[in-house]
């Protein structure tokens, strides 16, 4: 029964994540003739300094030469903020223009005076040309060495330049100016007429359409780029191999010689008093206070680094390539959603081995732990967004979707691994019996008790991703673009060994200090990391950011608050499993009476 649940929910895995992977994958392959219409869409604005804080275009006041048509979008493309909609501007295959009229518009007071605005906040448009993306400022501002906005000079242009490639019957690349010599004044409080034109010019290149996507990823894979890429990879390999040899040289050769002791007190006089971590082989393995809420940990934390281990997968096969809008949430959303069963299936199953019995409670405790704080997360930064009007709120429509998805997916696979965690039946595997009554702790010096034990576990692991972390953070709340997935997936191996490693150690160095209550030291020292993470929050937004207003800064540390808590469960999952592996391994070793 067991079997053929776990293999139903595999067989379902396999199939939706080859659906993800086509759902995803680049429909683009267009081929036009000359004079086809191709697809031009505009899609946001916003300022240039909060990726967040963004809006329709047609929330400012452009013109449009035709009715605005919405373009029907994905689930992940309106997660990641896109609005589309048909563009003024016509661009037919092969079909030049000169200054050509897109439309015409009076400017009324209020306008001018919006559009100052923006432009003052340098605010730039972001369209879509047959899928490739193209950006631009909307104007400029001359301050000619004043101080005083209300003495700046506001232009907007008005003339866009379009540059476009082409190879045979395909287009290959496009690129966008704005004109310095179009220029239209709005330093005064007056109605002003405008024309937006356009120039169109095309040119033939022998670039194939496979690779027209490598330009956004240059970036990236500069020579500059790899070699601090590389440093990084080196600096964590670095912290591996001393942790490593600590470990070899230090840990296994007191763990030899504490073998080799107890070795001999069992062939000496059976009064001789036990010490260290042997002492307290009859209360290590008492089960922990709060049995359930550390079961669901386990259970949210597998689920965790389950989702991150396919995420890896799918960038290194090639899915998410740059501007695949919409990709990387889309599959957030059906892999998380799909994984459930595996976290209901690893907290029921450890939560029954820890002699629980209220399964269900269990389970729902596990289902909340990470999206119940998300829930509320995102339900806060929602209502900022819908107060802002900006394109981060979600239409009702997709909440519909998202919360269908969470009860026809989510949940019955939640339950389903629950069911089958619970008839498992299986006993905890301890290699020492347990006591009665529980051995007193000794008191413990200041650097041995938990928030210092957390600090030193979390900073090596965090020194480890340090430098990459800088690229991560320029390429999700900035304009950078990430595409060296291999590297990154490097440097995540090697912070789940750290985390690993540095656990372990720090248990032993508990259990030898006669502390038997490791079980959520293990867990909390594995997750710290995840604080480490959200302390570089602050460093990067006031030192290495330029973002600033309400919306940005609550999104940016909201949703870094959801994401360094799910890193926290994660590594602290793979913590206590290192520890609880290590700690049957020794006592394992040894004689137990």
């Amino acid at each position: 029964m067991v079997l053929s649940s776990m293999s139903s929910l595999l067989l379902v895995f396999f199939f939706f994540l080859r659906g993800v992977s086509q759902v995803i994958s680049d429909g683009s392959d267009h081929r036009y003739k000359v004079g086809d219409d191709v697809p031009l869409y505009a899609n946001k604005v916003g300022p240039f300094h909060n990726p967040s804080e963004t809006y329709r275009y047609f929330d400012l006041p452009f013109c449009s030469s035709a009715p605005v048509k919405e373009k029907k979008e994905a689930l992940g493309e309106v997660l990641n903020g896109d609005r589309l909609v048909s563009a003024p501007y016509k661009l037919e295959f092969l079909g030049e223009k000169n200054a050509e009229v897109a439309c015409r518009k009076r400017l009324s007071r209020e306008d001018v005076a919006k559009f100052r605005d923006v432009i003052l906040k340098d605010y730039y448009f972001q369209m879509y040309y047959d899928d490739l993306p193209i950006w631009g400022f909307l104007g400029k501002v001359v301050k000619d060495g004043k101080s005083d906005p209300s003495e700046y000079k506001y232009y907007l242009f008005n003339h866009l330049q379009f540059e476009i490639f082409y190879n045979k019957d395909r287009v290959i690349e496009i690129i966008v100016r704005t004109d310095q010599n179009y220029l239209v004044d709005l330093t005064e409080d007056n109605e002003v007429e405008v024309d937006f034109t356009y120039t169109v010019r095309w040119k033939e290149t022998e670039i194939p359409f496979e690779k027209r996507m490598e330009k956004y990823s240059l970036a990236s894979s500069m020579p500059h780029h790899l070699e601090i890429h590389w440093f990084s990879i080196i600096n964590s390999c670095v912290t591996v191999l001393l942790l490593t040899g600590f470990l070899a040289t230090i840990l296994m050769r007191v763990l030899k010689n504490d073998f080799v002791k107890y070795a001999h007190d069992e062939e000496a006089a059976d009064d001789q008093e036990e010490s260290g971590w042997k002492l307290i082989h009859g209360d290590v393995f008492r089960f922990p206070k709060h049995k359930s809420l550390l079961a669901a940990a386990l259970g949210s934390g597998t689920q965790l680094f389950t989702l991150v281990v396919f995420i890896f997968m799918l960038a290194l096969i090639g899915v998410f390539y740059p501007y695949n809008r919409g990709a990387l949430f889309t599959a957030l959303v059906v892999i998380y959603a799909l994984t459930s069963g595996i976290a209901g299936y690893t907290a029921a199953s450890f939560y029954c081995q820890l002699e629980g019995t209220n399964w269900v409670r269990n389970l729902i405790l596990t289902g909340s732990l990470f999206c119940g704080p998300l829930l509320l997360t995102f339900s806060f930064l929602n209502t900022v967004a819908i107060a802002y009007q900006a394109t981060a709120a979600l239409p009702f429509g997709t909440i519909v979707v998202i919360f269908l998805i969470w009860a026809l997916v989510t949940s019955p696979l939640l339950i389903l691994g629950g069911i089958a965690g619970k008839n498992r039946k299986s006993e905890f595997q301890a290699p020492c019996r347990t006591t009665k009554y529980p051995r007193e702790i000794p008191p413990l010096r200041w650097y041995r008790r938990t928030l210092p034990q957390m600090a030193m576990a979390g900073f090596l692991p965090f020194s480890a991703i340090y430098i990459e972390l800088y690229y991560i953070f320029a390429s999700v709340w900035g304009h950078r673009i990430y595409t060296i997935y291999s590297i990154l997936s490097i440097v995540f191996l090697i912070l789940v060994i750290v985390t690993a490693f540095i656990t372990v150690a720090l248990t032993y160095f508990q259990l030898a200090a006669e502390d038997h209550e490791w079980w959520w030291r293990s867990l909390l020292c594995g997750g710290s990391t995840g604080l480490f993470i959200y302390a570089y929050c602050l460093y990067y937004y006031y030192a290495r950011s330029d973002m600033s207003g309400f919306m940005q800064t609550s999104f940016f540390f909201g949703y870094m608050a959801c994401i360094c808590y799910g890193f926290f469960l994660m590594l602290g999952t793979i913590g206590f499993r290192a520890s609880l592996f290590f700690v049957r391994h020794i006592y394992r070793s040894i004689k137990c009476e």
